[in-house]
């Protein structure tokens, strides 16, 4: 990952495989990063997030500032805040995929990680080929005017 003008920018995507105790290698390039602030948690579209500390503090900020009467701003930082976990890695640059998240994620061996800009996003293989299609994107991208992009 490289900082552009103070910005995260997690870019590629690599295969790995969970061993057996259900450990990762983060990859290299990744892992110079992740400090030991760093958070795993659930993410959209059945993947799993991991956030360096210092985007992680910044996206915690956020979700504390959504009064506590808003029905789906409650949802929101109950389903990230109560399923993340410390981003932990040994020595050869492993972490530990918690059960509960190999389970929401369906992660069994074979997996991608996925550099997106703040966040690098863990997926099942087969979850990933199937759900990660750019047929849309033409669509899509029309649709990026309305966010200045």
């Amino acid at each position: 990952m490289r900082q552009v003008r103070g910005v995260s920018e997690f870019i590629s995507q690599y295969a790995h495989s969970l061993d057996a105790k259900g450990r990762l290698i983060i990859p290299a390039r990744y892992r110079e990063e992740l400090d030991e602030e760093a958070r795993l948690t659930v993410g959209l579209d059945h993947c799993l997030f991991i956030f360096k500390g210092e985007d992680w503090q910044a996206l915690v900020a956020k979700l504390n500032t959504i009064p506590i009467s808003n029905r789906n701003g409650r949802k929101f930082a109950r389903f990230l805040m109560s399923n993340a976990f410390p981003c932990e890695m040994d020595k050869q640059g492993r972490v530990v995929i918690p059960q509960v998240l190999r389970d929401y994620a369906g992660l069994e061996k074979d997996v991608v990680l996925a550099g997106v800009g703040n966040r690098i996003e863990v997926w099942d293989s087969k979850t990933w080929a199937e759900s990660v299609t750019y047929d849309d994107m033409d669509e899509i991208a029309g649709n990026m005017e309305d966010l200045g992009i």
